[in-house]
């Protein structure tokens, strides 16, 4: 593939998951208002620690094969060996229904235990066993996602996505007006059913299900699950320290801080990465397949951190500008505290362009110990830097502590990257870095300004200026964008 080619196919594929998890972001803030209004920052607290639980123990139990199994799909898929395929995926299918039913069985028995000493709050048993076929639901359709992103059905994919964040929506709304906090838990069952109808109305028009032959299947797949403990592992580290965060802002500050914390995360952190939801269901599979092409790694690596810099950059400045303006219309007036946390931590998401497409090498290549080792320690530092931050400086050290972990956590896998990949960043990378950082800088400096007129004013020029580096980048200089634009003209 070419170089304008694969810049096209980075960029048709980040615009469609993109766009879809745009969507997403757009339906959710229409949601989040109806919930923070309906449910206050307490409500929006409360869930957020239900939900840090049950991803807890779905990331715990489900053996990391929404992720591993990818992998191994993608290989097998690109053979051609129609017959393998068929028989791994019955082997996946195994392993997820036993991974499932752990996870329910867990969370149901050692869920308040969670509640009492981690949170500090008491929550009844029975509110644990409820939600417990959540994590079991989610497990299955994580096992069923990662079979068509292996098998490259990402249009179906795409659809499934689409469906459910519109099933969202009409469920949660109502649902709270009428329960209030009580539709909590009826809001996260029926949305876990939902996507995994979807998910596997879709995948079994491909892959129906086969009981027959399924003896011994657990037996196979072990380099899948091998795989996928490490990255449960460094998935549970990851929630740990999510649970670890919540639990410490919950016993300084409340629910109140949690609920606040958790809506800055989700503005910033969440919503911005959207442009990086491609990766995992485009950029891993391709980057698996050339796992043992150094070369192919490395320009993969870099043409994926290229577009994600152009892409994400322009969206990071006009959120650090209009932050302001964007936060009322999607919450309420009780949420105004975070907008200098967001603000702050919206340069964690520059740092996590660069960051991601390298942290995916070392999964692409199977090596498990060094993605654990660097998941580990990341969480143990973003752990403590935010219990310093929040502290020291409030809800606004919680942003800073995001952007100073991320930036390095950057800088240790840019060594390691180098040291054991040999992978370096291209000279378009280092040159993106150094025009959309400052820009960014810049856009965030204003902010500060007194004078209205001139705050708003030099903040809408470094957004501009952004955009129009990217977008020249993006049509003119890397894709093939200008070159239908002139066809189309001509004819």
């Amino acid at each position: 593939m070419s170089g304008k080619q694969s810049y096209t196919h980075i960029l048709k594929y980040t615009g469609m998951f993109g766009g879809v998890q745009g969507l997403n972001i757009a339906i959710t803030l229409v949601r989040n208002k109806f919930v923070a209004l309906l449910l206050g920052p307490a409500g929006m607290g409360l869930a957020s620690l239900f939900t840090t639980i049950v991803n807890f123990f779905n990331q715990a139990t489900s053996l990391g094969i929404s992720f591993s199994a990818v992998r191994h799909i993608s290989e097998l898929y690109d053979s051609g060996d129609t017959e393998r395929t068929n028989h791994f995926v019955k082997v996946v299918r195994g392993w997820t229904l036993l991974a499932a039913l752990a996870g329910m069985l867990l969370l149901a028995v050692l869920g308040p235990l969670f509640g009492s000493s981690v949170f500090g709050w008491h929550a009844d048993a029975i509110d644990f066993i409820l939600l417990s076929p959540v994590v079991a639901m989610t497990t299955i359709t994580g096992s069923e996602t990662a079979i068509l992103k292996g098998a490259r059905m990402l249009k179906p994919l795409a659809k499934v996505q689409v469906i459910s964040i519109l099933s969202t929506l009409v469920v949660t709304v109502p649902t709270y007006y009428f329960f209030g906090m009580s539709g909590i838990i009826p809001v996260f069952l029926s949305m876990a059913f939902l996507t995994m109808v979807y998910t596997l109305r879709h995948s079994l028009k491909h892959f129906p299900y086969r009981l027959r032959g399924a003896n011994g299947i657990l037996g196979e797949g072990m380099e899948m699950v091998r795989l996928g403990v490490a990255f449960v592992l460094g998935c549970v580290f990851g929630s740990g320290s999510e649970l670890a965060i919540r639990s410490l802002l919950n016993v300084e500050g409340g629910l109140d801080v949690v609920g606040l914390y958790n809506a800055g995360y989700m503005l910033t952190v969440t919503y911005a990465g959207m442009v990086f939801s491609a990766m995992e269901t485009d950029y891993f599979p391709r980057l698996s397949a050339a796992a043992n092409d150094a070369r192919a790694i490395e320009v993969l690596a870099n043409r994926q951190i290229e577009m994600s810099l152009l892409l994400v950059s322009p969206m990071l400045a006009a959120l650090i500008v209009f932050l302001p303006l964007i936060l009322p219309l999607l919450y309420s007036s009780r949420f105004a505290d975070i907008i200098p946390m967001g603000q702050i931590a919206v340069f964690s998401m520059y740092f996590k362009a660069v960051m991601l497409p390298l942290e995916y090498i070392n999964l692409a290549k199977g090596n498990t110990k060094a993605f654990l080792v660097l998941e580990i320690c990341f969480n143990v530092l973003i752990t403590v830097l935010i219990a310093y931050g929040y502290r020291l400086f409030g809800l606004w050290g919680t942003g800073l502590a995001l952007t100073v972990c991320n930036m390095l956590n950057l800088a240790v896998v840019l060594v390691y990257s180098l040291l054991r990949y040999n992978v370096s960043m291209s000279r378009n990378v280092l040159l993106y870095s150094a025009v959309h950082l400052p820009l960014g800088i810049a856009a965030y400096v204003t902010t500060f300004i007194p004078g209205c007129w001139m705050r708003w004013s030099l903040g809408i020029v470094a957004v501009a200026a952004s955009t129009v580096f990217s977008l020249y980048f993006i049509i003119y200089k890397k894709t093939l964008v200008w070159d239908k634009i002139k066809n189309k003209i001509s004819k």
